[in-house]
């Protein structure tokens, strides 16, 4: 191929990669916002199949959309009043249990760690090693890992206020986005030809519906285990049955390992004398963690998320790791119902084309 004009050749791609590396550019700018536009969506996504249920109860869409933004402010509201105050104090009571174990002195893990290891390592020299150990922290520089600590004190205080500053963002982008939810679908089915906009339509409402199921399946698996959490620990007296159980709610939300992870903290949590637990608290939580897990694995999941997706099991373990990967904990909970959007395109779509030929 000849090149009549090798300048400007050189010079239209010159601009092409100087657009590239703007447009990359825009996107890392923007990936808060983006990231924010994202959960609004999904959380309206599943919202959505509320507002169509009450629609097919004969509401106008103006009602059904209004009802259920006042129900889930009144959830927030709710969970403002009554559950954070009892949070609130539960934490300090757990400060402050952690504080008098350290100050009465009741609670030496550091001899408790050397009668273990001699107990069960009798060769090895224990004073030896922890004399080393005591050398080594007193070689620190401990003025600037002072510093640091108080740096990222002040960093932590940042990302919460930012948290709490992109979690009103979020809602108010999700209230927008439910409210306008036919009209947002609608303007990107008028970008598909006529031809074929019937199958497009056909799948975008299947994609959707089964994003909306899945948040709400998902919501209803975390409802169900911190309630069944919040009862069950206060009734075998575990220390801060309020904070487990927000605790179990929060990590029922990440799929796969999230209730286990969650289980794991609460009986740990059960098992330390000195917060108000013992190792009898902490079997017994155990053992209804296990049976729990059993449960919700074979009978409760099933039935919630059975409408709302449709993945094999390699498939969900795939697609939770590479989302978490990209982007951390949203990643990974947006990327079951994605991974199910993509095997419907693949199913009825590629499939069927394929077969044609």
């Amino acid at each position: 191929m000849k090149v009549h004009n090798p300048f400007r050749v050189a010079f239209v791609a010159t601009l092409g990669v100087g657009l590239g590396l703007v447009l990359i550019g825009s996107i890392q700018t923007l990936s808060t916002i983006l990231l924010y536009v994202g959960t609004a969506l999904f959380l309206s996504l599943g919202l959505d199949p509320v507002v169509a249920w009450l629609e097919r109860r004969k509401l106008p869409r103006w009602a059904a959309v209004l009802i259920t933004i006042l129900a889930v402010l009144a959830a927030f509201a709710g969970i403002i009043l009554m559950v954070v105050p009892i949070i609130v104090g539960q934490v300090g009571q757990l400060v402050a249990a952690i504080q008098d174990l350290v100050e009465e002195g009741s609670w030496d893990p550091v001899n408790e760690l050397k009668d273990w290891l001699h107990a069960n390592f009798p060769l090895l020299n224990v004073d030896e090693l922890f004399t080393y150990l005591e050398d080594w922290f007193n070689s620190l520089d401990l003025g600037q890992v002072g510093s640091e600590i108080g740096g990222g004190i002040i960093a932590v205080g940042g990302a919460v206020l930012a948290g709490l500053a992109g979690a009103f963002i979020v809602l108010i982008l999700t209230i927008y986005f439910t409210a306008s939810t036919p009209n947002l679908k609608r303007a990107v089915y008028q970008l598909v030809p006529a031809s074929k906009r019937a199958r497009f339509i056909d799948l975008g409402e299947q994609i959707t519906d089964s994003v909306g199921y899945y948040v709400i399946g998902q919501l209803s698996l975390g409802v169900i285990n911190g309630v069944l959490s919040a009862i069950y620990l206060s009734i075998i007296g575990a220390p801060f049955p309020a904070v487990l159980a927000v605790i179990a709610f929060f990590f029922s939300l990440i799929p796969l390992v999230g209730t286990l992870t969650g289980s794991t903290i609460i009986v740990l949590a059960c098992l330390v004398p000195g917060l108000g637990g013992s190792p009898g608290t902490g079997l017994a939580a155990a053992i209804y963690y296990l049976i729990y897990m059993q449960i919700e694995a074979y009978v409760i999941s099933p039935r919630i998320m059975g409408r709302a997706v449709s993945v094999p099991g390699a498939v969900v373990v795939i697609a939770a790791l590479a989302g978490g990967a990209l982007l951390g904990l949203l990643g990974a909970l947006v990327a079951i119902p994605v991974a199910a959007s993509i095997l419907i395109i693949y199913r009825q779509v590629v499939i069927p084309r394929q077969n044609e030929r």
